[in-house]
């Protein structure tokens, strides 16, 4: 089954609040995201009841108004799955530098992998299979470096922990000890 998605208001501070809620049968947790432009989208696992969602917005509240605000005030370009020219244009440079990092960070780990491939994501910066296929996002090449290094570690690791539990979480500390830092400056980049 896809996700079901609708357009909900809340009314927070006496202030209206659009946002999209989306139910996912693979979400664990509820989780919530704004992006560039300002949009809230809240993710809540299938089983899970709605009304949970408002309590969860509630209780974030301060934190959702803030985050809004700010994209208002300064709003970065919309780059909703990247503009094609602009994947087309970056695609390859962005292929050398994961080619490039993996090499380097796979002296340590020495995992097998199979196909890498480099795409024009909306959502993600880059994702493993379970048949050990690596995707990345274009846009790893306008990150900071070590930043984009996070990105390649955290989908290396994946090869040996499908998961996020610590035992994988040690795995990405063991080459990239600082990754609590970095993980969140990628927070809020994509759109």
């Amino acid at each position: 089954m896809t996700n079901l998605s609708e357009d909900k208001r809340i009314i927070i501070n006496n202030q209206p609040l659009d946002y999209t809620l989306r139910i996912s049968r693979r979400a664990k947790r509820l989780r919530l995201a704004i992006y560039n432009d300002g949009r809230l989208v809240v993710t809540r696992p299938y089983r899970l009841s709605s009304v949970f969602v408002d309590h969860f917005i509630r209780a974030k509240a301060d934190w959702i108004l803030a985050q809004v605000g700010n994209s208002q005030k300064f709003p970065r370009p919309l780059t909703t799955a990247g503009r094609r020219e602009d994947y087309l244009r970056k695609k390859e440079a962005a292929r050398r530098l994961v080619y490039s990092r993996l090499e380097y960070f796979n002296q340590f780990y020495n995992y097998n992998y199979r196909a890498v491939s480099i795409r024009n994501q909306a959502t993600r910066w880059g994702s493993c299979s379970k048949k050990g296929n690596l995707n990345f996002n274009y846009r790893l090449v306008d990150l900071v470096p070590r930043v984009a290094d996070y990105i390649i570690v955290h989908e290396l690791c994946h090869l040996k922990e499908f998961n996020h539990s610590a035992r994988f979480w040690s795995l990405v500390a063991a080459t990239l000890p600082d990754y609590k830092d970095l993980r969140k400056q990628i927070r809020g980049h994509l759109a």
